[in-house]
């Protein structure tokens, strides 16, 4: 261990916490394979458990209920019982949900079991991730993770903290924490990385916006570039040595303190997409490569001790979309745990034996996008699939008894209402097929090909964004498809039924367990 340096990752705040977050899981497992010393803190799940624990003074019913009850909905959201009852979940849910919001409330900062925001700041805008940086007492949770970050540094001080920020909601809070260890600890060095800063380094002419503050931001994969400044490589460091070689440690994230009645271990089977056609991809126009995994090193990544606990697991295959080919390995070499995932609308999915080796395999629900019912739409997006396959896909999964969790995408640029009403017959003549709706307005990526035949203008207004808002070639603004989808596609009942299934806050994280602990599934 001579000359090696010790490494701290964080996970921040804000976002769901049904599970373990894989980014830290993987670094931890490659850093600690390669021989360093490193330490895992999710301050998420942590600052929750935190908010919803304290005695919150509250001046009207809803919030006293939730508050004299919040323990006991904290246990139910991690029993399979609470499940099998829809009611009593959404009860359970918008009650802690309800915790958050009014502790967030108090310092203009809207919180959810999904979300942060606050109201002075964007987390699209440097400056103002720089002051949440230089003002980080004002943050919400500064009181628990000052504390939290003093006892995980007493016993001995890291010399790197590696903090991953992969969503939106988190770059407030990343950057309030960055600002309290540059104070507290400033000889630490400190690097952001995850999927947003990836991001973010993607955009023309950026810089780092917490200069003085963050030492380091690391697009893309961070394990060669963490386990090069903990002088902690591998033998033979490759990419694919990086990316394929070492297994994910969940041991020190403490899989049973999550929002989820089983442990919910995320792993992936490949970086990228393998498709990267379509007109608004993110992947594509953020030129990130494909690279699909070796499947036996995935498969044995889901031989640890976390996922083989008494209790259960549920594996969240969380790529892109999982490839026909890791599909058929499973299907051959069934994990021996439920699992679910995305995956593109293929032929393979039409094929009922395909489709009944992933049910056998534990495949318990397939996210699938489904985007539009107006074939000219799918065409003009690059989908490569048929609403003729759509249908068959759909049938075929849902025979098999997996259940489908579609995602619909309205406003893109080549849709307009008549093209949403073929998307709304479409739906109400496989409603039988669909168990769950996730419904969202398009957003045109910044970076995205696309963005340069249309007329657009700034999304937000800050550095950081990374959408543009633009002028709809056929008037289906955003305004008309709000509309649309209030007044006429959420309004019939057997679309608003499907719709209203989502689980509030967590959706398809959540979405499998209705699967698995339904009233009628024998548990």
């Amino acid at each position: 261990m001579a000359g090696k340096k010790s490494i701290i990752l964080i996970h921040p705040p804000a976002c769901v916490a049904a599970g373990a977050p894989a980014g830290v899981a993987r670094l931890a497992g490659f850093l600690r394979a390669a021989g360093a010393s490193c330490r895992v803190i999710d301050l998420n799940i942590e600052a929750i458990i935190h908010l919803a624990d304290r005695k919150l003074s509250a001046s009207d019913t809803w919030t006293r209920r939730a508050v004299a009850h919040a323990d006991k909905n904290l246990a139910a959201l991690r029993s399979p019982r609470l499940y099998a009852d829809v009611d009593r979940y959404k009860r359970a849910v918008t009650d802690i949900n309800r915790i958050l919001h009014m502790a967030g409330r108090e310092k203009g900062v809207h919180l959810s079991l999904s979300n942060y925001g606050e109201d002075r700041r964007l987390p699209v805008r440097s400056r103002d991730l720089a002051a949440a940086a230089n003002d980080f007492e004002d943050n919400l949770f500064y009181p628990f993770f000052e504390k939290r970050l003093a006892d995980a540094f007493a016993p001995r001080m890291p010399d790197i903290v590696g903090i991953s920020v992969n969503f939106m909601s988190q770059a407030i809070c990343a950057s309030a924490i960055a600002g309290c260890i540059r104070r507290r600890f400033p000889t630490v060095r400190i690097v952001f990385g995850g999927s947003l800063v990836t991001s973010w380094m993607r955009i023309p002419g950026f810089s780092n916006p917490l200069q003085g503050i963050v030492n380091d931001m690391v697009p893309g994969p961070g394990e060669l570039p963490l386990g090069a400044m903990c002088g902690a490589l591998p033998r033979s460091p490759k990419p694919e040595d990086a990316e394929t070689g070492f297994p994910y440690d969940f041991a020190s994230l403490d899989p049973d303190r999550y929002l989820s009645p089983l442990r919910v271990l995320s792993v992936s089977a490949s970086r990228g997409c393998y498709w990267r056609r379509c007109a608004f991809c993110p992947e594509s126009a953020e030129q990130n490569p494909y690279r699909p995994y070796l499947p036996e090193t995935v498969a044995g990544s889901l031989n640890g001790t976390a996922f083989h606990e008494p209790g259960g697991a549920l594996v969240h295959f969380s790529d892109n979309a999982l490839s026909p080919r890791f599909m058929k390995y499973l299907t051959d070499n069934p994990p021996g745990l439920p699992w679910y995932g995305f995956a593109r609308i293929t032929s393979h999915l039409s094929d009922t034996g395909f489709v009944e080796g992933l049910a056998a395999s534990g495949c318990v629900m397939l996210q699938l996008g489904i985007e539009s019912g107006d074939q000219k739409v799918l065409d003009a997006m690059g989908k490569g699939t048929t609403l003729a396959a759509m249908s068959r896909a759909l049938a075929t999964v849902k025979a098999a008894g997996i259940s489908v969790y579609g995602y619909l995408l309205f406003g893109t640029p080549p849709e307009n209402e008549k093209s949403a009403m073929k998307t709304k017959a479409f739906i109400l003549a496989h409603a039988g097929h669909i168990d769950f709706l996730n419904l969202a307005v398009f957003n045109l990526p910044a970076q995205a090909g696309l963005a340069k035949s249309l007329e657009t203008r700034p999304f937000y207004h800050g550095d950081l964004s990374l959408y543009r808002e633009f002028v709809h070639p056929l008037g289906w603004d955003r305004h008309r498809v709000r509309a649309f989808l209030e007044k006429s596609f959420k309004a019939d009942p057997t679309i608003r039924k499907i719709v209203n299934s989502d689980p509030p806050f967590f959706t398809s994280s959540h979405a499998p367990f209705f699967k698995l602990f339904s009233s009628d599934a024998g548990q």
